[in-house]
């Protein structure tokens, strides 16, 4: 058995090497490699990383960052508690638009795991010429220090949203105004009257969640389990309230777009059929 001396040099270690300066200078690295076509630009990755696209196994050497792509968009959240990182990519022209989401955790000093969503067309509400349109407009900037939440206010805000899809006596924190891309879908207008609390579905399960907590920008991201569909839910949270809320979904299988099946084989006929509720 490890004595506590070593498991709390482990995590010192662990502590000075997961810096915001150094998540960033990967995350930038990310952003290189995904432009170039070439994932030998990110660093630092493990000899032993867990790779994954849209939830199911795959590789860099052939998967989404093995093609060179023009990045219109770009942002991430930083996790120095966890080691972790969320970067959203925003591809508006060439081929194949996509908006991406990209969660990346450490062990150690390096990259040991990477979960990627990618959406293209044919996934829920895919428009990516509306995401970047409102994506790049919303301020998604630095809250200063006194005013910021803490990570418990931040998870706790993201968790009642996804809870109340299956759970309508959920008290959400619902920020005014506050607004949700959701594809390409927004639900404001970028005004002081926007809403959030919109066309929620009743009935549906959000598990298998994974977060990213950024306090310094008061964001979350959140990838799970939508009734089995791979699912990425992004969080403003401004003063313990939902400020902007991103989502992507993908409802396509990579080999099978425009059959209209999820992973989980769900149709999107059948999403928009679930019952919904403002």
């Amino acid at each position: 058995m490890r004595s506590w001396f070593t498991i709390l040099l482990g995590a010192t270690a662990l502590a000075a090497d997961c810096t915001r300066d150094s998540l960033k200078a990967a995350t930038d690295t990310l952003i290189a490699a995904q432009t170039a076509g070439d994932p030998s630009l990110l660093k630092p990755v493990s000899d032993s990383l867990v790779y994954s696209e849209d939830f199911k196994p795959a590789t860099l050497k052939t998967g989404v960052l093995s093609q060179p792509l023009k990045i219109d968009h770009n942002r991430s959240s930083l996790d120095t508690t966890q080691c972790a990182t969320f970067t959203e990519i925003i591809v508006s022209t060439g081929t194949k638009p996509s908006v991406i989401g990209v969660q990346m955790r450490w062990n150690g000093s390096s990259i040991s795991k990477i979960e990627t969503l990618i959406t293209s067309q044919g996934d829920w509400l895919f428009n990516v010429t509306g995401t970047l349109y409102w994506s790049s407009r919303e301020d998604w900037g630095t809250i200063p220090e006194n005013k910021r939440d803490d990570r418990k206010t931040i998870q706790a805000a993201a968790d009642a949203y996804c809870d109340v899809f299956n759970d309508k006596t959920v008290q959400v924190p619902w920020g005014h105004p506050c607004a949700r891309l959701e594809g390409g879908s927004y639900t404001g207008n970028g005004g002081p009257n926007d809403k959030c609390d919109v066309g929620i579905p009743s009935g549906v399960s959000l598990t298998d969640r994974r977060y990213v907590i950024d306090e310094t920008v008061g964001a979350v991201d959140v990838m799970m389990s939508f009734s089995n569909i791979p699912d990425s839910h992004e969080f403003r949270v401004e003063g313990g309230k939902l400020r902007f809320v991103h989502t992507m979904t993908v409802m396509t299988a990579r080999s099978g777009k425009g059959k209209g099946k999820g992973k989980g084989g769900m149709s999107r006929e059948t999403l928009r059929a679930l019952p919904m509720e403002a």
